[in-house]
């Protein structure tokens, strides 16, 4: 014990259960600075003025009573009345100051800080609140903290003002709405040596993913300058996310990185007691590149498990916890200089499944085909060409002729998607499923007959046709727990391409990822052609150019910035559904959609078809590609030997030829990628009739197929699907696809390699679903809004399947 004192007790001095004494703040930087330092979580030294010292300040000025007179009879919802009092209250406070036996504890106290540290040491004040009588309450935030307080005068103002801010306005209704006596509620100071964050960042961090309560994720935020501002929301910060199980195995496992503005701070002040901090804009270069290195956020996760393990082994079950951290701009030293137990996504159930039902019906304005089965409702926007995309706004409903993928970050923030043209398998439909968001495709006339501005309901909740409604219609969701929903023998799997909602869709039972696009992570997360950061100077285009320039700043180079946005795409994918597999598709852009690309058109031929055209693998060992083809692989190589995202499985799409599929086995290869090593599998997409017919030949070079119903459908038939005038007449139930798919899964069964389907047919046709059963696929991937009706179908089918098996009779 660092001195013999009645109303101080140092950090050291103070565990977890002293809550009643020194608030529940204090007592876990006590816990935290006793038991996780040797561990080598960095803490602060300080100490607590206990809540003992808030009394004495009371009883010693007398004070007790007209406080209590000053609040009684308090009428909450009379706000001026609130703040006429709250102020009376810490005037009171104010007026009392600290006594003198107590004085001598602290400045005592401060002097022993001040040895440890260096003369007229910079402290923070930190207001700790405890009720007596319920020491599990927390008072977060309704108090006041005080940064850079240097030397007696200022600590002792520092104190006084934290004892006063017991009664802020705030703090007054919140005890009121909570139904706490304000006099059994007792304030601690914690005075604890500055992190200078302010020449360096700072932030906080979830063991958690706040928005999905997804538990495998450490959440750091982090801005530059002190603190408060990030604590305040007055900052977009940069996020960071780090996958705890292959951290725990040593790997560098920063599986996301988001760029924030971080366009002010807060800085120590001039000098003087009138300005001890102050705020600042961040410099145009600095908002343009992460607070903190890549080192750092492991460290700081590092310290977050080593806290959450802490934490939880004491309450004997997980305890997510809420964390700050500062940097030391003179010294490079990480700190963590607070910690709670996490209170919001922890205590949500995660297993509900939503149905959503229409409860009135409307004027109708549009019929087409529903994408989903929800329903949403907003104003309406008509985009009549990529270049009006910027007039749209964040929870709009996007009406629009049709979609390409370079219109996806719009998508993203729609609220429902209505197009003229289009069927089942899209561009809009495929991508609103993955966003989880309704769709209405294939209105013929929704340009027309929805004008922007007006407010609609987007149904997809009453079958095969979807409706556009006029005004907001009321609507209701069903909640369905999940915890006793049987798994199927076949494999459920999910299509997904968007890794922002990897985390929630990973709480629906399932068996991984059959199929995640790399389309949508290149067009909404790198938005530039591969080939036009290999070789930006063939890129002429003055205006193109800077857009590059602008997206790559901070980054080595533009290769190192596809490889490491790609990598972190398919890498948030890969961690939220592992160890389960998750099927990787290399790119499959047709060369239109490559040249929508920034700098596309520079490296793209014109074609007439190019949905039969240079696309799939034909491109990964041509010249015109290759180098393209080399980032691809290097990403790739990234989440599985980086990140130790070993569950990533590689799959190649529109393998024409066993001879192609030769070429780009060995151009995988040169690029660090063989079958085999580190247990690496690599499937095909089996979409043309020759995968088909020579299955076995293909099956020499790859570990599993993936039918793709969409083109296997299209080739089968010959049928364009996107043509408006035959397109009709594409469905997968035809007897000829029908045989084609039951030949694939046969090849597979034959030359063991797995067999699975990743397209439309089973969600929109549940009958299909049936036939890929009884044929024995092993997994069946649909898109997320489907996964749970799919699986009950399977199990259902399975349980007749084998109740068909039990009552055949035995062979004689």
């Amino acid at each position: 014990m660092k001195q013999d004192a009645t109303y101080i007790r140092w950090f050291s001095d103070i565990r977890n259960e002293d809550v009643g004494l020194v608030g529940g703040k204090n007592a876990s930087l006590g816990e935290m600075y006793s038991e996780l330092t040797p561990k080598g979580v960095k803490i602060p030294d300080g100490f607590a003025v206990t809540a003992g010292g808030y009394r004495h300040v009371l009883e010693s000025a007398g004070i007790l009573d007209d406080l209590k007179e000053t609040l009684a009879g308090l009428d909450r919802n009379n706000v001026a009345d609130l703040a006429e009092r709250g102020k009376r209250a810490r005037d009171l406070i104010l007026s009392a100051g600290i006594p003198d036996d107590l004085w001598s504890e602290i400045k005592a106290a401060y002097d022993m800080l001040c040895d440890e540290y260096g003369p007229d040491a910079d402290v923070a004040v930190r207001s700790s609140a405890t009720a007596e009588d319920l020491p599990t309450v927390s008072f977060a935030g309704q108090q006041e903290t005080y940064l850079n307080v240097r030397g007696y005068q200022a600590l002792r103002e520092a104190i006084v003002r934290c004892l006063a801010s017991l009664f802020t306005d705030r703090a007054i209704a919140y005890r009121i709405d909570n139904h706490f006596d304000h006099f059994k509620v007792a304030l601690s100071v914690g005075v604890m040596k500055m992190v200078r964050s302010d020449l360096a960042a700072s932030g906080v961090i979830f063991t958690l993913d706040t928005d999905t309560g997804f538990r495998d994720v450490v959440l750091i935020t982090g801005s530059y300058g002190l603190g408060e501002m990030i604590v305040q929301g007055a900052v977009n910060p940069d996020e960071f996310y780090v996958f705890k199980p292959t951290f725990r195995k040593g790997y560098r496992a920063i599986v996301r990185k988001n760029l924030g503005e971080k366009k002010v701070k807060l800085i120590y002040g001039h000098g003087g007691a009138k300005e001890v901090t102050r705020t600042v804009d961040v410099p145009e270069a600095d908002r343009k590149r992460f607070c903190i290195a890549d080192d750092d956020v492991l460290t700081l996760a590092g310290y977050a498990l080593t806290i959450e393990d802490h934490y939880s082994t004491k309450a004997g079950k997980p305890v997510p916890m809420d964390i700050e951290w500062a940097k030391d701009g003179e010294t490079g030293e990480l700190f963590i200089v607070q910690a709670r137990p996490e209170t919001v996504q922890s205590q949500k159930a995660g297993d509900v499944l939503e149905t959503y039902h229409l409860d009135e019906r409307g004027a109708v304005l549009a019929v087409g085909k529903s994408i989903g089965d929800a329903i949403a409702a907003g104003k309406a926007r008509v985009i009549t060409d990529v270049s009006r995309l910027p007039d749209f706004r964040a929870g709009e409903v996007l009406v629009s002729d049709t979609t390409t993928p370079d219109w996806e970050p719009v998508m993203k923030t729609a609220a429902a998607i209505v197009t003229n043209r289009g069927g089942r398998t899209s561009h809009a439909a495929i991508v609103s499923r993955e966003l989880g968001i309704p769709a209405v495709v294939g209105t013929g006339d929704a340009t027309e007959k929805v004008p922007t501005g007006r407010e609609v309901t987007v149904s997809c909740a009453e079958g095969e046709e979807g409706f556009v409604y006029s005004g907001t219609l009321p609507f209701h969701v069903e909640k369905i727990r999940l915890s006793d929903l049987r798994r199927p023998k076949t494999e459920v799997m999910m299509n997904l391409g968007n890794p922002d909602a990897a985390f929630g869709l990973a709480m629906v039972p399932n068996d991984g990822i059959g199929l995640a696009r790399m389309e949508f992570i290149i067009s909404s997360y790198i938005k530039v052609h591969p080939m036009a950061l290999v070789h930006p100077e063939r890129v002429t285009d003055e205006s193109v150019r800077r857009s590059i320039a602008e997206l790559i700043y901070g980054y080595p180079d533009g290769e190192e910035y596809f490889v490491e946005r790609l990598a972190e795409g398919a890498g948030t994918i890969a961690a939220a559904f592992y160890p389960n597999p998750v099927v990787v598709r290399m790119s499959d852009f047709k060369t239109n959609e490559y040249a929508s690309l920034l700098g596309g058109t520079y490296f793209e031929p014109k074609e007439a078809n190019p949905m039969l055209g240079f696309r799939g693998a034909s491109r990964y060992y041509d010249e015109r590609y290759r180098e393209g083809f080399r980032l691809e692989c290097r990403a790739m190589k990234r989440v599985r030997e980086e990140m130790g995202l070993a569950n990533l499985i590689i799959m190649i799409p529109f393998c024409r030829r066993v001879e192609e599929a030769k070429r780009v086995i060995e151009e995988l290869g040169k690029n660090g990628l063989r079958r085999g090593e580190n247990g690496l599998q690599v499937y095909q997409m089996c979409e043309i009739p020759n995968n088909v017919v020579q299955i076995d030949a293909f099956s020499d070079y790859f570990d599993g197929f993936s039918i793709g119903s969409n083109d296997l459908t299209q080739l089968t038939l010959g049928i364009d699907r996107d043509s408006a005038v035959v397109g009709g007449a594409f469905d997968e139930r035809d007897p000829g696809v029908k045989r084609m798919v039951a030949m694939a899964v046969e090849g597979c069964r034959r030359n063991g390699r797995h067999s699975g389907l990743c397209g439309e047919a089973p969600s929109t046709y549940p009958e299909f679903a049936d036939f890929l059963v009884e044929q024995g696929i092993d997994s069946i991937s649909v898109e997320p809004d489907a996964i749970l009706k799919i699986t009950l179908r399977v199990a259902e089918v399975e349980e007749r399947l084998m109740g068909a098996k039990r009552m055949a009779p035995l062979p004689r």
